[in-house]
């Protein structure tokens, strides 16, 4: 016996070290990927072998291609609006403004744009750095860059700007970054070509973090809005009341195509006063109570590029609105 064994066991030993050594799988190669690779290495210099090892360690999550399927800019405004508008994100948001209340104000002037809005834009994005989003943000746009292709044209341009922004652009190395199912990274949740544009170093520090550096984050989200054109003290938005039989309108996005005074004569009754020749749009929205009417201005429009749709800039409207009361509230008590 003891000779069969000492026969055997080189055979043995071999069969278990095959079976117990690691398995190398293919790397994966995204389709789309050695074209991808070819434009960042020829626009940067980058090492095309370093690209493609970034890109096959991604992967294709059909969580977040599901995500993309159910927006909630899909909802209507009645159901769209309690999702933001709560006692939770406004008192939240009241006691982020009074605690960092001087470095808001201070970004807020030298930018022009309403403190009050760019603590609602955190509210809205994160709820104030709570919730940056778990996905990988190479996960995300490898995603819908190369496989979705609903999107896939923005999402490959996004993708592409993510693998040529500088490291000093990012909150840590591209492998590691986490955002949203879409991609947005930090506090603000910034698209890369985004970051590229608007991001700033307002703390001086030699890079751009999003995730990590409040002064940074609050500046380049006002730099965000005044690189789109906010006016400063201008309205954003304000309720509207049509007449018995108002003008039928063919509303083709969110900018501001008419004189006040000609949405009046087409039955549309301003609820405030404003400069009867200040250029306003018309959105009309679904509300608990019925349909909505309301005028927009620039400054809404403005908000609508950080996210195209108009419940999305009626809710950081609102939320703005609540923020900015409750901390004159707070601020009259002894």
């Amino acid at each position: 016996m003891s000779l069969f064994r000492s026969c055997r066991l080189p055979g043995v030993l071999a069969a278990l070290l095959l079976a117990t050594a690691p398995v190398h799988a293919e790397k994966t190669v995204h389709p789309g990927q050695a074209e991808l690779v070819r434009e960042v290495a020829r626009d940067t210099g980058k090492s095309p072998a370093e690209l493609n090892a970034l890109l096959s360690g991604a992967q294709m999550k059909q969580s977040i291609i599901d995500a993309m399927n159910r927006p909630a800019e899909a909802k209507p405004w009645k159901d769209y609006r309690p999702i933001f508008i709560t006692p939770k994100r406004l008192d939240a948001g009241v006691a982020f403004y009074r605690e960092h209340r001087e470095l808001i104000e201070r970004i807020a002037g030298q930018y022009g744009v309403a403190p009050e809005y760019l603590v609602a834009i955190l509210g809205v994005e994160t709820f104030y750095g709570g919730n940056t989003g778990s996905y990988k943000v190479l996960d995300a746009l490898v995603t819908l860059g190369l496989y979705y292709p609903p999107r896939a044209k923005f999402f490959r341009e996004q993708l592409k700007v993510l693998l040529e922004l500088p490291a000093d652009h990012l909150g840590g190395s591209l492998d590691t970054l986490t955002g949203s199912y879409a991609g947005a990274q930090g506090w603000g949740q910034f698209m890369p070509s985004s970051i590229r544009d608007f991001g700033v170093d307002a703390d001086h520090d030699g890079r751009i973090d999003m995730h990590d550096s409040l002064p940074d984050i609050l500046a380049s989200v006002a730099n965000y809005f005044a690189g789109n054109g906010w006016e400063r003290g201008g309205p954003v938005a304000a309720r509207a009341q049509p007449d018995a039989a108002p003008k039928t309108l063919d509303v083709p996005d969110t900018k501001p195509h008419w004189p006040l005074e000609q949405l009046e004569a087409w039955g549309y009754a301003p609820l405030q006063a404003f400069d009867p020749g200040r250029m306003t749009g018309l959105q009309v929205l679904e509300g608990g109570n019925g349909p909505e009417y309301w005028f927009t201005f620039q400054n809404f429009y403005v908000i609508t590029r950080y996210n195209r749709s108009p419940l999305y800039a009626l809710a950081v409207h609102q939320l703005a609105e609540g923020i900015a009361a409750g901390v004159r509230s707070a601020d009259a008590v002894p």
